[in-house]
């Protein structure tokens, strides 16, 4: 059997940067090569936006080097050709370095694009764009649903126009916030305490600050400016659970089961999701949640019609997190946010589900696929007489 070559996209220029060489590794990669019936290439962005394709890094040791930078400075990068597909061109060896005095560029055609690019330039639809104006296949979300699900504010008012339960919130760019501050934290003085302050572009809580008073709410503002150029303030949820709900799928979705966090500190911070507790190399860490969450079924129902509902007015396809807040006062139940690429894509939740890392990492290339295929029989151009009526003068 002829195996498909699957090109993993990862690194970037991003605050998540080293989260994504993590997720791309575990289990993408990892599940990709054990499956037997894939070829990996690897493809990594640098915090400088350089692209190397190098098979050794296939095995996360390599980024474990401390010079590993320096290593790729030795290297030549990649390039690629975006030409009804996508085609890695990896340089040739100099001819004084070639044992026959010569070495032409070697191409490889790519058949499906895995993106495990966190934050900006990936998850943000930027890698979405890029690949669907390449035609070729890719997991996970499409270019309208990754820009939609990455700014935070939008969500929320995505949501909220189709009647989907999310906290009061105020949001503001910088620009915005510099001409008109004091109305904007008039707006915020409306909200009830405690709030938390958010990049509305960065995920792993990057950022993110919990304001119990006003006294903290300036600074807050100004640390989550210092990682974007917009900002959403929310109310918290006392009394609070939090859930997560995994899914995955196209037209007909998968749930995974509802997940909650079991975080020390007072918000579900970067540490509680990748470092506290874990085993080293293990990516995100096993000990941080409660699977399937203790709550009522009631609603674990409500969260699973939420997650879905929120899933397809968002357009996802193939993967994605929803997460929610429950106020156990109220039994109110909210969404928070969704997550496109979430990290290690919860294969430790889809596990406890009888789904392995190989099947879901599968299961993900063949969605990616039956998307492309059934996105074939759109059309895109038209002929016209436009080019042949319009007047104007000559090319001199």
């Amino acid at each position: 059997m002829t195996k498909k070559t699957v090109a993993v996209i990862f690194g970037g220029r991003s605050a998540e940067h080293d989260v994504s060489i993590i997720t791309a590794h575990i289990p993408i990669i990892d599940s990709l090569t054990a499956s037997g019936n894939f070829d990996v290439w690897p493809i990594y962005i640098t915090k400088e936006g350089d692209w190397y394709a190098d098979k050794v890094m296939n095995d996360l040791s390599f980024f474990k080097q401390s010079n590993y930078t320096d290593v790729l400075k030795g290297k030549k990068k990649v390039h690629l050709l975006f030409d009804n597909g996508l085609e890695l061109i990896l340089p040739g060896f100099p001819r004084w370095a070639s044992p026959t005095g010569f070495s032409r560029e070697r191409k490889v055609r790519i058949d499906v694009v895995f993106p495990a690019m966190h934050g900006t330039y990936g998850e943000d639809g930027s890698l979405m764009g890029l690949l669907r104006m390449a035609q070729v296949p890719f997991v996970g979300c499409d270019m309208a649903a990754s820009a939609v699900a990455m700014d935070k504010a939008f969500t929320k008012q995505v949501l909220l126009a189709e009647g989907v339960p999310v906290v009061p919130f105020v949001w503001f760019t910088k620009s915005g916030y510099e001409k008109a501050q004091q109305s904007f934290l008039d707006k915020i003085a409306k909200l009830k305490y405690p709030l938390f302050v958010k990049p509305v572009h960065l995920g792993s809580s990057v950022g993110m600050t919990k304001v119990k008073d006003k006294k903290g709410l300036e600074n807050a503002i100004e640390v989550a400016f210092h990682y974007d150029d917009k900002v959403l303030v929310e109310e918290g949820v006392e009394n609070l659970t939090e859930v997560t709900l995994p899914i995955i799928g196209n037209e007909t979705v998968e749930f995974a089961h509802v997940e909650r966090p079991l975080n020390k500190s007072e918000f579900f911070d970067f540490n509680d999701k990748y470092l506290s507790g874990g085993k080293q190399g293990s990516g995100m860490h096993t000990q941080y949640s409660e699977i399937p969450a203790t709550i009522s079924e009631v609603q674990a129902t409500q969260v699973r019609e939420l997650g879905e509902k929120t899933y397809r007015t968002l357009g996802c396809t193939g993967i994605a997190r929803v997460d929610f807040l429950i106020d156990n006062a109220t039994q109110k139940v909210f969404v928070n946010e969704v997550n496109t690429l979430p990290g290690s894509l919860y294969v430790h939740n889809w596990k406890k589900k009888g789904v392995s890392g190989v099947e879901l990492i599968t299961k993900l290339v063949s969605l990616a696929e039956e998307r492309f295929a059934a996105e074939q029989g759109l059309t895109h151009t038209f002929s016209s007489e436009i080019l042949k009526r319009v007047s104007g003068s000559k090319v001199q």
